[in-house]
């Protein structure tokens, strides 16, 4: 329902509406919300369409989707039987005077489509609760039904129908988690059968049927990845004779075309997620496990960005973007690539040699790259935690990881395709990042003068962030202070038109180089192929609705954010449970409102909510007791025993 609301905000083209949206747009045409112009339909100007927030004394603001226009308020007598959460259609209210306002129009659903909901014991009787915040939920389970389940016993909620849709589990299973989070976003792994027919009826490569594609099968590409990685976006040649860089990347759009079922699932979808133990894919396997990616000693279609750069200037003086079959002639994981960095690896056959070769002359020019761009840009240190499960769900191990010189290396060849690929339009998909807002900054800087920081105003933000790292690296604070800075700015998404990255430093950024994964990157390269061809019917067929297209795969990044912070929580949860009254190694890395830790011991990175009133200090190094364990809503409850003797 969110989807349609903002599709209808920026203008929903007849050719895409689903069949079981044409009826709900032909009742609201009826009542007056949309216009209708020869090919599309659009709100009324008089009407908005958003969720509600916060219902106090009567009142409340509706939230606005699709747009970004002002709060709209509601007033005592205009609310009806509104609820917090719902989606809304509004009447604006014209000619008033102060904040502008509107009445409801009609209530059309909820602002969460699912939720999840888990019996417990209440008052004697078992009782359907929503699993985070244990209020009631609208849909119910009689007598008759709670007495055939468990106390525990997990649901899926449809919150639009107010209907129970399945049993998950029951809150005592650890391999209940994934299902939890993947539920309350209707995510699932399982693809339908028509879907899978698609995927499966794609032919393997034969460079024959592709005459018109530039055969770069010659070329030493090679892969670089992950270990445990199975799909292969991205792979690199550099020619260090002409330092002409290559960045070939999966040819998904010559597999997933507009409209049909695995397009409309891969939309649905957005992105793919990666949880510990394995993967949520966006394509069905056979694709991005196979077909799409680009494997070694296989041939692969490919879209690439051929780059010559000038050493001295660090500058793209020549680029070009085609379709190409490519042969991959190696798959290396980053530790391969570390270990020859630093003469722990040698190759073992002319073939390696002369990619080793390669990249060796490449690393010095993408330190180059990043030296220059870190002029501009931001260079934020933070550490991921991967953890380590057992077969039954139950966390065994948790390894800080930190980027190295392969990361480094592989991040800024994609950066420069992904700038190259910005600079081909200029309406499209762009990866946006704007400044942060004053307030953050005072916000961000009370904070850090709170730990024995000079916070020195400087002409500009980029010279007084510096000034703010440095101080932190003399203090032995880089990534804790990294982390609060990251936090003050604003969060990265996806907008038609460009307005620049801060974090990066770019003036033009895009996503290119990960179709398998990202949605977003797919519409970027039927876009540019279409530039490519001349094909103005096409470009403007791929931006259509590419305002509202832009909103939903924002949403639904933050989404798939939200399924893997939420399964990491979880497993802490269970972790601390089996740990209550043992005492760990923390820091302190939240005093405002409330205060918090990160676990920072033998198992690492669980937040913890400190429950004692003893007076602590940000970044503070604690002795924590474990005191109680909410499995449901995954928190941790700590109390502080001692502090770190300075």
């Amino acid at each position: 329902m969110k989807s349609l609301l903002i599709r209808l905000t920026h203008g929903l083209s007849e050719l895409d509406i689903a069949p079981q949206e044409a009826q709900l747009i032909q009742t609201w045409l009826q009542k007056k919300y949309l216009t209708k112009t020869d090919t599309s339909y659009k709100f009324h100007s008089k009407y908005r369409a958003g969720s509600l927030g916060l219902v106090q004394k009567g009142t409340a603001y509706l939230h606005v989707i699709g747009e970004n226009v002002r709060d709209l308020f509601i007033g005592e007598n205009d609310l009806g039987t509104a609820l917090e959460g719902d989606l809304i259609i509004a009447q604006r209210i014209l000619g008033k005077r102060g904040t502008p306002s509107a009445k409801i129009a009609e209530i059309v659903g909820r602002e969460q489509s699912y939720s999840v909901a888990y019996i417990i014991q209440k008052e004697g009787h078992k009782a359907l609760v929503d699993l985070k915040t244990e209020y009631p939920i609208g849909a119910e389970l009689t007598q008759e039904e709670l007495a055939t389940h468990k106390i525990g016993d997990v649901f899926k909620i449809d919150n639009q129908e107010n209907s129970v849709l399945e049993k998950l589990g029951n809150i005592s299973d650890p391999l209940v988690d994934e299902r939890i989070v993947l539920a309350q976003f209707n995510k699932h792994d399982a693809f339908e059968e028509d879907v899978l027919e698609i995927a499966k009826s794609f032919p393997p490569v034969d460079a024959k049927k592709y005459p018109k594609r530039k055969d770069l099968r010659d070329l030493a590409f090679c892969t670089i990845d992950p270990v445990t990685a199975k799909d292969y976006d991205d792979a690199i040649y550099y020619d260090h004779e002409n330092t002409t860089l290559y960045v070939a990347i999966a040819d998904v759009s010559e597999y997933v075309k507009p409209f049909g079922a695995l397009d409309n699932e891969a939309i649905y979808r957005s992105f793919s997620i990666y949880l510990p133990h394995r993967s949520i894919p966006m394509l069905p396997r056979q694709l991005s496990e196979t077909l799409c990616s680009l494997q070694a000693d296989v041939d692969r279609l490919a879209f690439v960005f051929e780059m010559q750069l000038d050493v001295n200037s660090l500058e793209v003086v020549h680029s070009q973007v085609y379709e190409a079959i490519i042969h991959s002639q190696r798959r290396f994981n980053y530790e391969e690539i570390d270990a020859f960095f630093t003469g722990r690896l040698t190759a073992q056959n002319t073939k390696e040699k002369a990619i080793f070769e390669d990249l060796k002359h490449l690393r010095v020019l993408t330190d180059m790259l990043r030296a220059k761009r870190l002029k501009k840009g931001y260079d934020f240190h933070s550490t991921e935690i991967q953890m380590q499960l057992d077969e039954k769900g139950n966390l065994l191990a948790t390894e800080a990881s930190q980027e190295t010189p392969s990361h480094a290396l592989v991040e800024d060849c994609m950066l420069l395709a992904n700038k190259a690929a910005a600079a081909q339009f200029e309406r499209g998909i762009f990866r946006i990042h704007e400044a942060p807002s004053q307030a953050k900054l005072q916000k961000l800087y009370q904070e850090l003068a709170g730990i024995g920081m000079n916070i020195d105003i400087k002409e500009t933000l980029k010279e007084t962030i510096n000034d703010i790292q440095q101080q932190a690296r003399d203090m032995d604070l880089r990534e804790d202070v990294d982390t609060l800075i990251i936090r003050s700015q604003m969060q990265a998404r996806y907008a038609p038109l460009n307005s620049g990255h801060f974090g990066l430093g770019f003036e033009a950024y895009t996503h290119f180089t990960s179709p398998i994964r990202r949605y977003s990157d797919l519409i970027v390269h039927r876009l540019i192929k279409a530039i490519n061809a001349g094909d103005t019917q096409e470009g403007s067929y791929v931006l259509r609705n590419i305002e509202s297209l832009s909103m939903t795969i924002s949403e639904k990044e933050r989404e798939a954010s939200t399924i893997e912070v939420e399964f990491m929580a979880r497993k802490f949860a269970r972790w601390a449970e089996q740990n209550i009254n043992k005492e760990f190694q923390a820091k302190i890395v939240a005093t405002d409102m409330e205060i918090k830790a990160d676990l920072n011991d033998t198992i690492k990175g669980a937040r913890l909510n400190i429950t004692s009133l003893d007076s602590v200090v940000l970044f503070e190094n604690v002795t924590v007791k474990i005191e109680k364990v909410d499995i449901a809503k995954a928190k941790i409850f700590a109390s502080v025993v001692g502090k770190e003797d300075v």
